[in-house]
């Protein structure tokens, strides 16, 4: 009710300063005829194969269409079997026969959540439903000649069953000047020293329409002090220029979740070590025209600490990890945006390496208290381990191998349900991080970060402490799939 609410609001707003609403051509003749390409089993009569799987390195064609047309409606839904595949599958979009692609993206950033994440969130040109899973863009994408659009499974793990749609009108023409629809990605993890990270560097005639940044901060604290700079037709001195990250994204005093029809953040984890974040901000009302060029820019600054955790600065350049989606339009032809990052390279923690828990089960000691394997496939390797104590203050352990000393980030791959506790994670005897809250009205499988510090190399001891329950939950068990260490120390690569 209250995203209706809003839209009801944006729809007004907009009438009001003479931009047409989504419902004001209802009642005007049309042309065009409406079309669509999807994954519907050929049988449509009898048959329900309405999915495709994608093995690993291989290709789908999602649309192959012929013009003039206009894609108005991309919707998907996906069936993985690795952890992180909204980074490692890739969609690509092809106009006019085009051999560099307008659009290249891994798939959840194109959708605009990044990281390699589910969420769901609502906004006017995307909106993911279904925990993340359902997918939808609203961007219109005309085409003269042709368009072609692939997703390609550039993991190890084959993608079970992919489902789309793309709806889309057969025109008799369109506009001599009419702009393409594009979208490229970029990421560096870290940040370059010395330079402002770059959004986009767009060669050409056109307008820019959005910007999705996602981040991984390393310290905790505020990473966005850092301002946005358009440079618009080579200018040197931007014509844009911002007042802070929160602020480009229309937020204000640092983050919090929320989304909206132009702006959100759908993803953040707070102002702590490995705290993930994304935004969006789409420039409908307001879109950057340039004829020539345009760089988009913002600085990665923010709080910076001495090495005795003290504050040195409040507006110093940060390393953290950024990865950044630009959409915009333009008459072709487009720069080519230059080879994607390698797959695994796009992830930030490599599933790969993981261990599972219920391997660790005969090492482990579970304090007792009863526990059972479960199945499922929300799970990597199709398992979880279920810890069932009846009351606060039991624990369980398990051994946790470092090969090689260093500095390490510890992810684990936990479930939230109705009938779960809150648990401190600790190692070798000390607290790591807040304790964690794991109710929830549905089951729900989420990945979740601590920064261990520098370790030595050898075996460790990873703790599980309950220390009680949400009122609304019903016990206070315990989900545990798997766990990962990654090294910190990573070169920047972009």
């Amino acid at each position: 009710m209250k995203y209706v609410c809003s839209m009801l609001v944006v729809v007004l707003v907009l009438a009001l300063n003479g931009y047409a609403g989504p419902l004001d051509n209802l009642d005007s003749p049309m042309e065009g005829r409406a079309m669509r390409a999807s994954s519907s089993d050929p049988n449509w009569r009898n048959g329900n194969g309405d999915a495709r799987p994608i093995p690993p390195g291989e290709t789908l064609v999602m649309a192959d269409l012929r013009g003039p047309g206009r894609i108005n409606h991309i919707w998907n839904t996906i069936a993985p079997t690795e952890r992180g595949y909204a980074r490692l599958v890739v969609i690509r979009m092809y106009w006019d026969g085009e051999e560099q692609p307008s659009v290249e993206a891994p798939l959840g950033d194109f959708f605009v959540i990044g990281n390699g994440m589910d969420r769901a969130f609502q906004s006017l040109p995307v909106v993911v439903s279904s925990e993340g899973r359902a997918r939808n863009c609203y961007w219109p994408m005309p085409f003269r000649k042709s368009a072609r659009i692939t997703i390609t499974n550039e993991g190890e793990g084959p993608v079970r069953a992919f489902y789309w749609y793309v709806d889309w009108q057969k025109l008799r023409k369109l506009p001599r000047n009419t702009p393409y629809f594009h979208a490229s990605y970029r990421q560096e993890y870290p940040t370059v020293s010395g330079r402002n990270y770059r959004i986009a560097d767009i060669q050409g005639r056109g307008h820019y329409v959005g910007t999705v940044e996602s981040v991984r901060m390393h310290g905790g604290s505020w990473f966005g002090e850092g301002d946005d700079f358009f440079f618009i037709d080579g200018e040197e001195e931007p014509s844009l220029r911002g007042t802070g990250t929160e602020d480009y994204f229309c937020d204000a005093w640092g983050f919090r979740q929320f989304d909206g029809p132009y702006y959100g953040v759908p993803v953040w984890e707070g102002f702590k070590e490995l705290g993930r974040i994304t935004a969006y901000r789409w420039h409908l009302t307001d879109p950057v025209v340039f004829k020539k060029s345009l760089r988009v820019e913002i600085e990665h600054k923010g709080v910076t600490f001495n090495e005795d955790g003290s504050v040195r600065s409040g507006f110093e350049e940060r390393s953290d990890d950024f990865s950044s989606m630009a959409f915009w339009y333009q008459t072709e032809p487009h720069k080519s945006f230059g080879p994607m990052p390698p797959a695994y390279d796009r992830l930030l923690v490599d599933w790969r390496d993981a261990v599972e828990f219920e391997g660790l089960i005969e090492k482990g000691d579970m304090g007792g208290q009863p526990f059972q394997r479960q199945n499922g496939a929300q799970w990597s390797k199709g398992t979880q381990i279920l810890w069932m104590p009846k009351e606060a203050g039991q624990a369980c352990s398990f051994p946790l191998q470092v090969n090689k000393a260093g500095v390490y980030a510890l992810t684990l791959v936990m479930t939230k349900s109705w009938d779960y506790g809150n648990y401190q994670v600790i190692l070798d005897g000390k607290p790591l991080g807040e304790p964690l809250k794991l109710h929830n009205k549905t089951v729900v499988v989420e990945e979740v970060q601590r920064l261990m510090g520098e370790m030595k190399a050898g075996e460790h001891t990873l703790r599980f402490l309950n220390v009680g329950k949400a009122d609304t939950s019903e016990g206070f068990f315990l989900g545990l799939d798997a766990c990962l260490l990654t090294p910190m120390e990573r070169e920047a690569k972009n």
